[in-house]
């Protein structure tokens, strides 16, 4: 009862906010006030305010959301570890079965440093695919598969 007295009382008071909104010309402000003030007494007449006071009060209901919230803390917590470890059982199973022996690309184990030192390589050594820029993620998958990824 004292629920549904408050909600009334807030309604009214936005309602009056409203009005002295729209008197300054205010009208997009005024009615979004509106909107917001008539939510409280729509509660109250939908009979949701009543519902909440019943369960506020339940000794059930406050179990039943502590097993709610029990239940959302393991399954977030499953999903973390499931990402950590890549994926579902069956996931990494078919991962397994289907790597390939040779898990580092054929040139990863040449030098990256020419004979001269650091960077003494020309420019038009580069391999011609990557001046056309077709295959610009070729080490980048290179070196992916050798994570294993």
């Amino acid at each position: 009862m004292i629920a549904e007295t408050v909600c009334s009382a807030v309604s009214a008071a936005g309602l009056g906010i409203a009005a002295i909104t729209a008197y300054r010309k205010r009208f997009l402000a005024a009615a979004r006030i509106a909107a917001y003030s008539l939510v409280p007494i729509g509660l109250v007449m939908t009979g949701v305010v009543e519902w909440l006071a019943d369960t506020a009060f339940s000794p059930t209901a406050w179990a039943g959301f502590g097993v709610l919230g029990l239940a959302w803390v393991l399954f977030a917590t499953t999903r973390v570890v499931e990402r950590r470890r890549g994926g579902t059982r069956k996931e990494r199973k078919a991962a397994r079965a289907s790597a390939q022996p040779e898990a580092v690309a054929p040139a990863a184990s040449a030098p990256s440093l020419g004979q001269g030192g650091q960077g003494s390589r020309p420019a038009s050594s580069r391999p011609a695919a990557a001046s056309r820029g077709e295959d610009d993620f070729s080490d980048i998958e290179a070196i992916l598969k050798k994570h294993g990824i």
